[in-house]
């Protein structure tokens, strides 16, 4: 499942890690908080990502700890939050065509031999 953020790129859901939290802690918070989704479990650790950004006159520098994560419940919808384009659910290789970042892409890929290899929990 992707998100379409406000410039209308296909990413993944993320965020800041709130005091107390674990990354673990903050992947699961954000998913529900972006995406609604509240039955889901969280597979695998897949690596990071570093990235920056500019807020207002400073650039910041960001790490993103990014997770493999199950759906367990089928019926349950994604509902975008207000400031998203879109969400949806894409079959794998469309997903690698529209994710806008190269470096998502190519944890998604190593989340597709984790997967094979039933190397998660």
């Amino acid at each position: 499942m992707l998100i379409q953020d406000s410039k209308e790129r296909w990413t993944i859901p993320k965020g800041h890690i709130e005091p107390g939290e674990t990354a673990k802690m903050t992947a699961r918070r954000e998913i529900e908080e972006e995406t609604g989704l509240k039955n889901v479990s969280i597979l695998a650790w897949l690596g990071k990502i570093h990235f920056k950004y500019r807020r207002l006159d400073k650039l910041v520098l960001m790490t993103t700890q990014i997770y493999l994560v199950q759906s367990l419940d089928k019926h349950e919808m994604p509902t975008p939050e207000k400031w998203m384009k879109g969400i949806r659910w894409f079959p794998f290789a469309e997903a690698l065509e529209v994710i806008e970042y190269e470096d998502i892409e190519k944890l998604m890929l190593i989340a597709k031999k984790k997967i094979r290899a039933g190397e998660y929990n």
